[in-house]
C-alpha cells in the first residue's frame, strides 16, 4: 500500500499501551499513514481538549515556523538535559551534536503532526488503500480512511522525533510531568539510534524502501520502538520519581481516546505491533546479550514480522521472495492495479482474526515463509480484486494455512466447493478461492465467479521462490 500502517515513524504508545509511532502500516505494512519514515517517536496522547472543529477545520492552522514555537525556559530545558544524561548513561549510546528541540503548543503540535503523517498521503491513495483493506475483511466497504487518520491523528499527541530535519517537537506550554518525562525518555532514545545508525542512510528507513519492502520496515520500526520502550522501562525504574509514577498511573486512569477506542479491531492492534511485540523481541535480545546484543541488530537488521514474533527464529529465517507476474491483462477493460505488497505472518494473522479465533489464526499464519500479492480495482465499476501467492516452511505448515482459509471462507462467504487441495466459494457479490501445491498456497478474492476463475487461469501456480 502507498502508507504501510507500520511505516510511519512517528507517534509512539506509552510501554503499557497509549500511542506511539514510528511507522505504522496500513495493510502489510500499507495502509496506515506514514509521516514520513522519519518521524520516529513516542508521541503520548496527552488527556487534552481536541479542538473544535473537524479534521480538515483544524488543518488550516499554521503549523510551523519560528511564530508558533515556545520558549524553552531553564527550568524545563534543565530537566531535558538531566534525563537525556539519564538515558545516555542507560542505554550506553552517546550523541554526535546537540539536542535539537522545539516547544509547541497542544494545537500545533497537533497541526504538524497531521502535516508531517498525511501532508503527502492523497485521498486517492487512501481510497485505493482501504480497497485493499476491505478485500481482507478488515474495513467495511467505503470506509473513509483518510478522515479517520485526521481525525485519528488529531486526538492529543505529545511530542515526536522527526528524523528529517532531525529535531524533536514536544508540547509546551503545561508541566513538564511524569507522562511529559517518560515520553521524553523514549523520544531522546530515537535521537540517539538515529545520531548513530541513520535512519534512512544507514537502515534504509524511507518512505520508499518501506513501500518496497513492507515487511523489512515492520521489522526495523519493531526494532526500533522495542528498543525505546524497554529503555522507557528501565528509566522509569531508575530515574522516575514517586511523583512521577503518581502522575503517570493518574494519567492512564483518566485518559481517553475516542477516537482510537472506535478504530477497526486489526488497527488498534496493528499501531501496537511495534510497541508489544516490538519490545519482547528486543527483550530478548536484552537477555541474550544485554544492550550489545540490542546494538548488534542494527548490523543484522530484523526483516519479518516473522521474525518479530519469533526471536528464535532471528536472524536466520530470512523472507523469501515469491513471484506474482502481473495479471491484471485477465481482467480486461477497466481495471488498475492498485497494490503490488506482501503480507507476512502478522497481517495474514489479523486477516484470518476477523473470521476464526485468535489462537487458530495465530499458529494458521506460523511457518509463514514469503508472499506477494496483487490488487486491482475497477472505478467504473466499483469492484476490486486479489490474488496472493504465499510460501510456507513445510507443506504440513501450507496445509494448516490452506484449512484456516476454508474455515475462513465458510465463515465469510458461506457454501463452499472443491476438494482437498482446491475450495472455491461465491455469493451475491464476492467469490473466492483458495488452493494449495506442495508448500505454497494460492488465494484468490473477486467479485464473481467469473472474474475469479479467470485471474486463476492466468496464475502460474506453484509460483518461482527465491
Amino acid at each position: 500500500m502507498h502508507k504501510p500502517l507500520s511505516s510511519i515513524l512517528a507517534i509512539a504508545f506509552l510501554t503499557t499501551g497509549l500511542a506511539c509511532n514510528t511507522i505504522t502500516r496500513l495493510v502489510p505494512w500499507s495502509s496506515q499513514p506514514t509521516p514520513p519514515a522519519g518521524t520516529a517517536g513516542a508521541a503520548i496522547l496527552l488527556p487534552t481538549p481536541i479542538p473544535s472543529g473537524t479534521p480538515a477545520q483544524a488543518a488550516a492552522t499554521p503549523s510551523s515556523g519560528s511564530e508558533t514555537e515556545l520558549p524553552l525556559g531553564p527550568e524545563s530545558l534543565a530537566k531535558m538535559e538531566e534525563i537525556e544524561q539519564q538515558v545516555i548513561t542507560l542505554r550506553g549510546l552517546y550523541p554526535n551534536r546537540p539536542s535539537d528541540r522545539t516547544l509547541l503548543s497542544p494545537d500545533h503540535l497537533r497541526q504538524r503532526v497531521i502535516d508531517d503523517f498525511l501532508g503527502d498521503y492523497t485521498p486517492e491513495e487512501a481510497q485505493d488503500d482501504a480497497h485493499v483493506l476491505a478485500l481482507l475483511g478488515l474495513l467495511e466497504p467505503g470506509f473513509d480512511l483518510i478522515e479517520f487518520y485526521l481525525e485519528l491523528y488529531s486526538e492529543q499527541v505529545a511530542g515526536y522525533y522527526d528524523d528529517e530535519v532531525k529535531r524533536m517537537f514536544v508540547v509546551g506550554g503545561g508541566d513538564f510531568g511524569g507522562p511529559e518525562r517518560l515520553t521524553y525518555a523514549h523520544e531522546f532514545v530515537h535521537a540517539l539510534q538515529d545520531q548513530t545508525y541513520d535512519f534512512q542512510g544507514g537502515l534504509k528507513f524511507t518512505d520508499e524502501d518501506c513501500e518496497a519492502d513492507t515487511e523489512r520496515c515492520a521489522g526495523i520500526q519493531s526494532l526500533v520502538e522495542g528498543d525505546a520502550s524497554l529503555l522507557e522501562e528501565q528509566w522509569a525504574r531508575t530515574y522516575a520519581t514517586e511523583q512521577d509514577i503518581n502522575e503517570i498511573v493518574d494519567f492512564y486512569n483518566n485518559y481517553e481516546s475516542p477516537v482510537f477506542d472506535r478504530a477497526p479491531e486489526y488497527m488498534k492492534q496493528d499501531f501496537l505491533f511495534p510497541y508489544v511485540q516490538g519490545s519482547e523481541f528486543v527483550r530478548s535480545l536484552y537477555l541474550e546479550g544485554r544492550w550489545a546484543g540490542v546494538d548488534a541488530a542494527y548490523q543484522d537488521l530484523p526483516l519479518s514480522t516473522e521474525q518479530i514474533l519469533h526471536p528464535e527464529r532471528y536472524p536466520d529465517d530470512k523472507p523469501r521472495r515469491v513471484a506474482l507476474p502481473d495479471v491484471g491483462e485477465a481482467l480486461g477493460e477497466g481495471w488498475r492495479e492498485i497494490d503490488l505488497n506482501n503480507l507476512g505472518e502478522w497481517y495474514l494473522r489479523l486477516t484470518l482474526m476477523e473470521e476464526l479465533p485468535e489462537a487458530t489464526a495465530a499458529a494458521a499464519a506460523e511457518g509463514w515463509g514469503g508472499d506477494t500479492y496483487r490488487a486491482f480495482h475497477n472505478d467504473s465499476t466499483g469492484e476490486s480484486a486479489l490474488v496472493l501467492a504465499s510460501s510456507w516452511d513445510r507443506m504440513a505448515d501450507a496445509e494448516e494455512f490452506l484449512l484456516a482459509l476454508r474455515a475462513y471462507g465458510d465463515q465469510r462467504l458461506g457454501r463452499r466447493e472443491g476438494d482437498t487441495r482446491q475450495f472455491r466459494w461465491e455469493a451475491a457479490d464476492e467469490a473466492m478461492l483458495a488452493e494449495r501445491a506442495s508448500d505454497q498456497v494460492l488465494w484468490i478474492i473477486a467479485p464473481n465467479a467469473e472474474i475469479r476463475d479467470a485471474l486463476r487461469q492466468a496464475v502460474l501456480f506453484p509460483a518461482d521462490v527465491e
